[in-house]
């Protein structure tokens, strides 16, 4: 009879009710009443950081009704129609109540619980006025109970139709004191420490996780906010966020460092990457998979929205060359477009849920308001002066910070790099504390995601440290961090040619490869695959022995995803005649032939396909002949050919054209042998 919700399913301050069906039983409506009674009366043992009359009168009121619910459990035939349906009414409010006193004392949400405090009030209010409506309307006197609980029920009902449910002056007081703190925010004034420490202190904001949690909570409701497309809310949402991250960077000493790996639902530690995607597909300013690109008066492509919102924030600036737009205008890439939906068509991409990941990323292009707007760059400033004037302690809390700042928003990491914070936390990554060093180079994986990024850490010397945490990282977490950061770094055409050329980046990659972890061998196999658009890397993959140790890759995952991703490798390499022939001297073929059998998707049997097709090609009738005696070859390139993708069609009917001239020319040379046998043996 009670529905239930899951608060993820629910947004705060939205109190759905389920309306009990005509043709419940009194005694089944009489029971659910009581339970739900007593679930709010269970609310008397909870911490209300605001309301706190307003909830604590509703329980009193609740816990009167539930004595008299218990009174009338004994004489449920004799309820009339009317006394049900007065009875349907208050479950309604009673489901809406729990709701209520639930978001007052929801996780993470006190103090937009406080800034709606006039619209939580009213609906306290609202609740218990259609209380005392139905109560009214009751049949008291049709009821068997009691005189006493009579008295008593008439005596709620005056007081529920006289309870003001007003706001709490304190909470009034914290309010107001929230209002003046993001209007100096807004007109660029850094309020007064002491004025923020009074309302966390009226709010029971104690620690740095309990102002994380407050966080964390505000941009789930960003992000429900921009899902719902309703953004009335997205002003004051902003706001708050802005002033908690001030809060919990500046005003809290105490950091959790290991508080966010354990409460997201995935490590936070580790960046999982593919390879599948095309570099030249991606937005520079989102990174994600472009749906709708357009190109601007520079020559440079981005994702509509993405540039929309750049442009909107009064950037007239091209976010990835740094040149002054000479206009708005977006011509649409149609061209880029058909290639992008081939794409997604032929490896399975969900351009759906791509066009919501952008949405969700682009939105933080923007501040949302100017009070979070500034509040951030207070807080990015702060961060780095402490990142280069602190003690150790300091540093280390501010990487951390910096960390959690760039880990999903566009603005933070724009602010960030802006206030000098790169210079500082190339430094760190030469500590001897291995969590210094983790978050150093976390932290600058989420900014090396920027175009100006990767220009702040190359043309400051980043690259050599972040290479000597790729190969002598104190945590196995930083070296895979680092082999993340390679790859981001490595999108940038420019810088492909500088990475190849550091003698330590390929062979760490492949040593991450062989002994790393499932994450770190993931992001080591897909930076090398960024490297390798750079011709002159292929070959020094391999040089440094890549083929033996991607072959040893795909013989002992299991994972389906980085078999695919170190077939694209492999593909690449055998590009070359060198790396067709160090292929055949590992005696790989069985291997890739099971593989273009057993692979589950569609990538890793094309991938299967180009590299024997390469095989073919560098290497000759040595590996024709091996693949002409497959008998189960045949089958899967005609089966390819009309089930598989548009590339691996082309790469399957060459390679049936190959295997057949060979087949042809052997039939041809044996029946001439056969012939000139036969003329021998005449004569």
């Amino acid at each position: 009879m009670i529905q239930k919700f899951d608060r993820n399913d629910r947004r705060i301050l939205k109190l759905p009710a389920v309306h009990p069906c005509e043709g419940i039983s009194p005694a089944t409506l009489l029971e659910s009443l009581i339970t739900l009674s007593h679930l709010i009366c269970d609310y008397q043992s909870k911490f209300f950081a605001t309301q706190r009359k307003n909830a604590r009168e509703t329980i009193r009121q609740i816990s009167i009704l539930s004595i008299f619910f218990e009174e009338i459990r004994e004489n449920i035939p004799n309820l009339s129609n009317s006394i049900v349906l007065c009875l349907s009414e208050l479950h309604i409010t009673f489901q809406r109540i729990q709701f209520l006193l639930d978001d007052c004392t929801r996780e993470g949400a006190r103090i937009l619980i406080l800034m709606k405090s006039h619209f939580v009030a009213t609906q306290f209010r609202t609740l218990i006025r259609v209380v005392a409506t139905a109560l009214d309307v009751l049949p008291l006197n049709s009821i068997e109970v009691s005189c006493e609980i009579k008295e008593l029920v008439e005596m709620l009902t005056k007081q529920a139709r006289k309870a003001k449910m007003e706001i709490d002056p304190e909470d009034e007081t914290a309010m107001k004191r929230v209002l003046l703190v993001l209007n100096q925010f807004e007109n660029k004034f850094e309020p007064d420490p002491f004025m923020i420490r009074n309302i966390l202190a009226h709010l029971d904001i104690k620690t740095w996780a309990e102002c994380h949690r407050e966080i964390k909570f505000l941009d789930e409701e960003i992000r429900a906010e921009y899902s719902d497309g309703d953004e009335r809310e997205l002003p004051l949402l902003t706001s708050l966020l802005g002033l908690l991250s001030y809060c919990r960077g500046v005003l809290f000493e105490d950091c959790d460092f290991g508080y966010i790996d354990q409460s997201d639902g995935r490590n936070s530690n580790f960046e999982v990457l593919s390879c599948l995607n095309p570099e030249d597909f991606r937005c520079p300013i989102s990174l994600e998979l472009m749906t709708d690109p357009v190109t601007v008066s520079t020559g440079q492509t981005y994702d509509r929205v993405s540039i929309q919102k750049w442009l909107k924030s009064g950037n007239m600036i091209c976010p990835k060359t740094g040149e002054k737009l000479t206009s708005t205008e977006m011509v649409p890439n149609t061209s880029l477009k058909k290639l992008i939906q081939q794409f997604c068509a032929e490896y399975g991409v969900s351009l759906a849920k791509s066009r919501r990941k952008n949405r969700d990323i682009s939105r933080t292009i923007l501040p949302g308001s100017p009070a979070n707007g500034e509040a951030i760059r207070f807080l990015s400033e702060f961060l780095t002066v402490s990142l280069g004037y602190g003690n150790d302690h300091h540093k280390k809390r501010s990487a951390y910070e910096i960390r959690l700042l760039a880990k999903s928003n566009l603005f933070n990491r724009s602010c960030l790099i802006e206030s000098g914070s790169i210079p500082p936390l190339l430094e760190l990554l030469d500590s001897n504390d291995p969590s210094m060093q983790e978050n150093a180079i976390s932290a600058l994986l989420k900014l090396s995601k920027q175009p100006r990024g990767q220009k702040s850490i190359i043309e400051n010397g980043g690259l050599k440290s972040i290479i000597a945490v790729l190969e002598n990282g104190k945590k196995t977490e930083a070296k895979q961090i680092a082999a993340a950061t390679v790859f981001y770094l490595s999108s940038a055409h420019e810088y492909r040619k500088m990475i190849g050329e550091n003698k330590e980046t390929i062979p760490s990659l492949l040593e991450l490869i062989r002994n790393g972890t499932s994450c770190g061998k993931k992001n080591s196999v897909v930076a090398l695959f960024a490297l390798l658009f750079y011709h002159r890397n292929r070959q020094r993959a391999l040089s440094a022995g890549a083929v033996p140790i991607l072959l040893g890759l795909l013989e002992s995952s299991e994972r389906v995803e980085l078999k695919t991703d170190t077939l694209a490798v492999l593909s690449t390499l055998a590009d070359s005649f060198e790396g067709s022939m160090e292929i055949v001297q590992a005696s790989a073929l069985p291997l890739i032939l099971r593989l273009l059998n057993s692979i589950e998707t569609r990538a890793g049997k094309e991938y299967c396909v180009s590299i024997l097709h390469s095989l073919c090609l560098n290497c000759g009738s040595d590996v024709v002949i091996v693949l002409a005696n497959d008998a189960s070859l045949m089958t899967t390139l005609y089966s390819l050919l009309t089930e598989g993708t548009s590339h691996a069609g082309r790469k399957s009917r060459s390679l049936i054209k190959i295997l057949q001239k060979f087949c042809e020319t052997r039939s041809a040379r044996s029946i001439r042998d056969v012939r000139q046998e036969q003329f021998v043996n005449v004569r």
